[in-house]
């Protein structure tokens, strides 16, 4: 580590060095560390709206895990073991983020193979500009722009009506089927440019010996190409997973009516329920479960956070 730093400083300079060991401190410490560090203690917090406000900060303001109770078996009154509607909705929300991490790998690693190895000069130019210049639009109107082509009376429907494909127009929003492709293009970006970077590093001379040894297309991406580009597959995994776990805005316009995000019930308990303490423990939950999934699916793939970072 020392080392590391007398070569930064040298690269750099010392005040130029100072400055950005500076900033990105202070972007993590202010950005990250110190709201979750806030969000997990008022989570161990009574409501202030079922105590005395002038007691707040006294001996009778204690730490409790009554919000976390609450998420695991509902209020003492709950005839149900657990509590069915929020540990329900929690974990549909780890399978869907899944579920849309999944698509996200099939349909963007072959465009990132393609930029990376196979197309040139301008062809390579114009791929990037077609996927970065539809994210030019805020993702609010992205989002309505899918319930226009999704809805049943949508573009799409209106296609497969006329070409006779359909009888009857199908209700993707209700289906879910919005939602799903919403977030899978919605973070596609994130999916395709840690692929593609770690892809473009891969010697082209190891395709073309296990091709002219008679491997498959099939097993020279299998054998060669994902081994090499598994910190690119992880880290991609990794974001478009977490995001997706805590999407809100998708969710709550082109989601279902039984397509409740957990997400939402945390904004519930933040703003309609005024029950900050009980959103912070939901928030840590949904937080700490997807940290550890993560850290479960690199140990199973036997990715290191350096080679994320690669």
């Amino acid at each position: 580590m020392i080392l590391w730093f007398k070569k930064f400083f040298l690269r750099n300079g010392i005040v130029l060095s100072l400055y950005m060991l500076l900033m990105t401190f202070t972007w993590i410490v202010v950005m990250f560390v110190l709201p979750q560090v806030f969000m997990f203690d008022f989570s161990f917090r009574f409501n202030w709206t079922q105590i005395d406000p002038s007691k707040i900060g006294g001996p009778e303001d204690v730490y409790t895990l009554q919000h976390y109770k609450f998420l695991l078996f509902g209020s003492p009154n709950n005839p149900d073991p657990f509590n069915v509607v929020d540990v329900t909705v929690f974990g549909r929300t780890i399978l869907a983020a899944v579920f849309v991490t999944l698509f996200d790998v099939i349909l963007c690693y072959p465009v990132a193979y393609y930029l990376a190895q196979v197309a040139k000069g301008g062809i390579t130019r114009l791929m990037m500009l077609s996927l970065i210049i539809p994210f030019w639009i805020n993702e609010l109107l992205r989002a309505f722009a899918f319930r226009i082509l999704f809805g049943e009376e949508g573009t799409i429907n209106n296609v497969l009506l006329y070409l006779g494909i359909l009888d009857q127009p199908i209700d993707y929003v209700r289906e879910n089927i919005a939602l799903y492709a919403g977030l899978g293009y919605a973070y596609i970006l994130l999916m395709i440019f840690p692929i593609y970077n770690a892809v473009e590093s891969l010697d082209r001379n190891q395709i073309e010996a296990a091709r002219d040894l008679g491997s498959p297309w099939w097993r020279i991406h299998w054998r060669v190409v994902i081994p090499f580009a598994k910190p690119g597959i992880t880290s991609g995994c990794t974001m478009v997973f977490m995001l997706s776990a805590g999407a809100l805005a998708l969710p709550q316009i082109i989601g279902g009516p039984s397509s409740l995000w957990f997400t939402q019930i945390i904004y519930q308990w933040f703003n309609t329920g005024s029950n900050w303490p009980r959103g912070s423990a939901y928030a840590m939950s949904l937080l700490v479960i997807c940290v550890i999934f993560v850290l479960l699916i690199m140990k199973v793939f036997k990715v290191k956070f350096g080679e994320i970072g690669r």
